[in-house]
């Protein structure tokens, strides 16, 4: 892999975790989701959320916190909205 494609597949990881951020998955849930459904490895969705956590850490504060009081997707939703991510996705890409 070059470096604009490396760049490229982080941002689209990096993409990618936002949108489950928008669903409220936790980070394993992330992870998991991301590995079935887009075939990327769990330990490249973890470095990439590490990463993130750090440069908004205050975002992933509050967000951990809602996380804590928040309602549960099923894992069929969670499915669903993870193959939508990767369609749409792959369609701003064209």
């Amino acid at each position: 892999m070059g470096d604009s494609s490396s760049a490229s597949y982080i941002h689209m990881v990096q993409h990618l975790i936002e949108k489950c951020l928008t669903y409220h998955l936790t980070k394993e849930e992330c992870m998991e989701a991301l590995s079935k459904h887009a075939n990327i490895k769990p330990v490249i969705t973890s470095t990439v959320w590490n990463e993130l956590e750090k440069v908004n850490k205050e975002f992933f504060e509050a967000y951990e916190e809602s996380q804590n009081k928040g309602d549960r997707m099923s894992e069929e939703e969670t499915s669903q909205l993870i193959q939508k991510m990767i369609s749409d996705s792959k369609d701003s890409d064209d």
